[in-house]
């Protein structure tokens, strides 16, 4: 075949290659969106590490993580590194399309966010001793407790193997937002219906499971003698007690973030209930789909631990949640099984600026120009999720055509932010 001829089937792929560090490369679907050098960097750290299968991919939303890189999937065999998966174990989305349509919705809408942020602890508060944490129960309500049922038992076992745990917010953070980038919102799509769509994960519980096991690969490594590019990039050999465990342990935290969405869910639903007066179905279409976890899947021949971080997966027919910023619109998806990139996509727009970055850089009149129309946070303390520090949407979503099509375009009308 000639050159130029190479050239040409090359150039009709989505996705762009690079050399990494070790034996695999990167397949990144980063055209027309930015892709940081110190991405990059990192993404390459993780090719040089023995087990990788074939190679690593780049979601378009790839940006700067802590240990390993957001917005990257990264198949892995007879190994597993806890920081790819990182501290926010099964962090994901849930979406609900309704049977009410735009023209049922109130003109003031802020009745509805005060509603969904009573139904549902959001942020977080210093705690002085004795005191609460707003983002967490004080006293357990009966719905929470018995969501609870199913993750106790299992839980009683983590925390029997592993002490560290049983102190942690648990329970007390099943069915709560927490803060950063985690949200509740009312939608509307492309036909007026609206929906109702939410981000959040394992919360406390899961954050200290990450942080348990990411210490125990680093010592791991040091009582081995393994030199490795980046400390955060250790590993646990699959089977190793360290290595079962911590699949034990990640397998509970993401059902614990699934049981945490659908509790959310449940309560954002009655909570618009009760501000619009009347009784509408919610149960037409639903999508409850991780991001940050590991599977066990089939892929160029061999059965492999594939890790999603920032990265959603998208087999052929299976729907997934693509999320905008604030003041931008999100995607439900239908997976187009792209093996190329491990049948995965985007987990949303990914970060163009640090929070710092942008408390500093984007001004509170540019904040609330770029959130115009949403019901939403509009102080100070919120310019950190403000649209500007997202990459654009619309060009993730144009750099992904050949992962998903889109199924339904979602514009927020309602977000509650913590």
């Amino acid at each position: 075949m000639s050159d130029a001829l190479n050239k040409s089937k090359n150039d009709l792929k989505k996705y762009e290659v690079f050399e990494g560090q070790g034996k695999a490369f990167i397949k990144s679907w980063t055209r027309g969106v930015p892709f940081e050098a110190k991405a990059k960097e990192q993404l390459s750290n993780i090719t040089s590490l023995p087990f990788i299968h074939k190679w690593v991919a780049a979601m378009p939303d790839v940006h700067l993580g802590k240990g390993a890189t957001i917005g990257s999937v990264v198949p892995t065999l007879g190994a597993v590194i806890p920081a790819a998966v990182g501290v926010d174990i099964g962090c994901g989305m849930m979406a609900v399309k309704t049977s009410l349509t735009a023209n049922q919705l109130p003109d003031n809408l802020a009745g509805m966010r005060s509603a969904i942020e009573a139904a549902v602890p959001h942020g977080r508060s210093a705690r002085a001793r004795g005191s609460r944490d707003k983002g967490a129960w004080g006293s357990v309500p009966d719905d929470v407790a018995i969501a609870w049922k199913g993750l106790s038992d299992q839980f009683g076992v983590l925390s029997d193997k592993h002490a560290v745990l049983k102190n942690t917010n648990n329970v007390h953070h099943l069915g709560t937002l927490g803060t950063g980038n985690h949200f509740i919102e009312v939608c509307l799509d492309e036909s007026n219906q609206v929906w109702i769509m939410l981000h959040s994960g394992s919360r406390g519980v899961g954050n200290r499971i990450g942080t348990h096991f990411i210490e125990k690969a680093k010592k791991d490594m040091e009582r081995w003698h393994i030199q490795l590019p980046d400390k955060d990039l250790s590993y646990l050999p699959e089977g190793s007690e360290n290595f079962n465990d911590y699949v034990e342990a990640v397998e509970w935290a993401q059902n614990f973030a699934r049981v945490n969405r659908e509790v959310m869910m449940q309560r954002a639903i009655q909570a618009v209930r009760s501000v619009m007066g009347i009784e509408f179905e919610a149960k037409v279409e639903a999508v409850n789909c991780h991001h940050n976890y590991i599977s066990r899947e089939h892929h160029f021949g061999k059965d492999v631990l594939v890790t999603r971080k920032g990265a959603v997966r998208a087999r052929k027919g299976e729907m997934g949640i693509i999320p905008g910023s604030m003041g931008a619109r999100s995607f439900i998806v239908r997976g187009l099984g792209n093996e190329d990139s491990f049948c995965s996509c985007s987990h949303g727009a990914g970060r163009v600026m640090s929070r710092t970055q942008a408390k500093r850089e984007v001004s509170m009149e540019e904040h609330l120009e770029a959130t115009q129309g949403v019901e939403c946070r509009k102080d100070i303390n919120v310019i950190d999720e403000t649209p500007r520090a997202y990459k654009n949407i619309d060009d993730v979503m144009a750099a992904q055509s050949d992962l998903v099509e889109v199924v339904h375009t979602l514009k927020q009308v309602v977000c509650v932010k913590g």
